[in-house]
């Protein structure tokens, strides 16, 4: 994991102890791909042991597999959620250690919380949903209409990424979300703590958590702040996506040869976009033909059908994802509904949560999984799965000539650049040249 340089130094306990977090953090990091993170390390570790009895200068955090089992001791036993990169360590641990009954990686937040009330029915227990708290918006009706006290009272344990923290640099979408976060919590009555990075201040928190939903029937969200878990690195088993010819990054750059000057891009939320962004800087294209959707995973599909019903001159392509396109798959069916001509679906599939951390999507399943399938059902008037540049390259160019909607599944291998930058453009720069784009007649 690279992390960046600048640490957040808070008191944490004992010094011993948190030299020893660092060390084992270390040795997690010895491969090529933890190296920015090992170097970052070295340095926490020497002001670690400079801080000598000045203990509230030690940094700590937190180790998967001990907050797991601290999890496990207040008799929770069932997890699901969507990923997120706060969290990323501590799902990938649970991703590796529950068994497949135990662990559901959901659509969606709002599912996995309507999903932690099914199992407390069947079973009487609580459950641990985790998501960023982008996702806070996904989970607001389920929350408010099935799992509070007042209607079902539904206890479950809410571990929430806290992206956009404030007082710490990140995206705008983030930054906005982040400010927000306690407030729509408040405002749905769900009581938070912040998450401690050490084990003996996370016990006590863990306890309060279980007491306070043993007493209200309802659900209590833990706050995880950034750095807070140690690495955690999955082994996952091998998949037809490792065999793929191209990332995503080269599906995208094989997209863009295809495309003509007048054709709309919307991109998705994540790497996708980033990628797509910095391919048109090397390309010297411009900015203007091409709408990043920073946030709002899984609209991408829904935005592009909007600007491609009023603008049915110009060919649209959405470039989705599989993990945002499985979020908000129901706007696929409106997509087939609306059947407007000019629509152009490319979903690059990697069957992975690429931008947070790399979990599977239900796509890696490739033997029950068929997006193709699910558009032709939903009223799409073609659909194709490909994978090599020169299959993507007559796809696109045979898109232009297709009475839409049109599908196009490109399957890739997971994984980016380390040095893969973000827009350097705001979101309200990318509006206005978009929108004078669609001007143009």
């Amino acid at each position: 994991m690279a992390l960046r340089s600048f640490f957040c130094f808070r008191s944490v306990g004992n010094q011993i102890n948190a030299v020893k977090v660092i060390e084992r953090f270390l040795s997690l990091s010895a491969s090529n791909s933890y190296k920015e993170g090992q170097d970052q390390l070295n340095i926490q570790k020497s002001r670690n042991d400079d801080a000598g009895s000045y203990t509230e200068l030690v940094r700590d955090f937190l180790d998967p597999s001990e907050f797991h089992r601290a999890v496990r001791k207040q008799g929770i036993s069932f997890f699901t959620g969507v990923p997120d990169s706060l969290l990323k360590d501590y799902c990938a641990y649970v991703t590796a250690n529950e068994a497949e009954g135990s662990h559901v990686i959901s659509a969606n937040e709002g599912s996995a919380v309507a999903l932690a009330a099914g199992y407390h029915f069947a079973t009487g227990r609580t459950a641990l949903v985790y998501l960023q708290n982008s996702g806070l918006g996904n989970i607001v009706n389920p929350m408010m209409s099935l799992a509070t006290p007042s209607v079902y009272s539904v206890p479950m344990l809410l571990l929430l990424g806290w992206r956009g923290e404030p007082g710490k640099r990140d995206e705008p979408q983030h930054v906005t979300m982040g400010q927000a976060t306690p407030g729509i919590l408040a405002a749905c009555g769900i009581p938070f703590q912040i998450l401690p990075d050490y084990l003996e201040g996370a016990e006590q928190v863990l306890y309060s958590a279980r007491k306070h939903m043993e007493v209200s029937k309802g659900p209590y969200c833990l706050l995880v702040k950034r750095q807070t878990f140690l690495p955690y690195k999955m082994k996952y088993p091998p998949s037809i996506f490792e065999e793929m010819p191209l990332n995503r990054e080269g599906a995208i750059e094989e997209i863009i040869k295809c495309l003509h000057d007048r054709d709309v891009v919307v991109g998705t939320t994540g790497m996708l976009s980033r990628e797509l962004f910095e391919i048109r800087e090397k390309q010297f294209n411009g900015h203007e033909k091409d709408f990043l959707t920073v946030g709002s995973m899984g609209h991408a599909s829904a935005i592009a059908l909007g600007i491609a019903l009023k603008k049915p001159k110009r060919q649209v392509f959405c470039l989705d994802g599989d993990g945002a396109c499985i979020m908000h798959m129901g706007n696929m069916s409106t997509i087939g509904n609306c059947s407007p001509p000019n629509y152009n679906h490319i979903v690059i599939n990697n069957g992975a949560h690429d931008s947070v951390g790399g979990q599977p999507t239900d796509a890696l399943n490739n033997e029950r999984f068929n997006i193709c399938q699910v558009a032709l059902g939903l009223g799409y008037k073609k659909a194709t799965s490909v994978s090599t540049p020169e299959e993507i390259r007559e796809s696109v160019l045979a898109m232009r000539s297709m009475q839409g909607p049109v599908l196009l599944e490109i399957k890739v291998k997971k994984g980016s650049r380390k040095d893969l930058g973000r827009p350097t453009r705001t979101p309200i720069q990318n509006k206005a040249d978009f929108m004078h784009f669609l001007a143009i007649d």
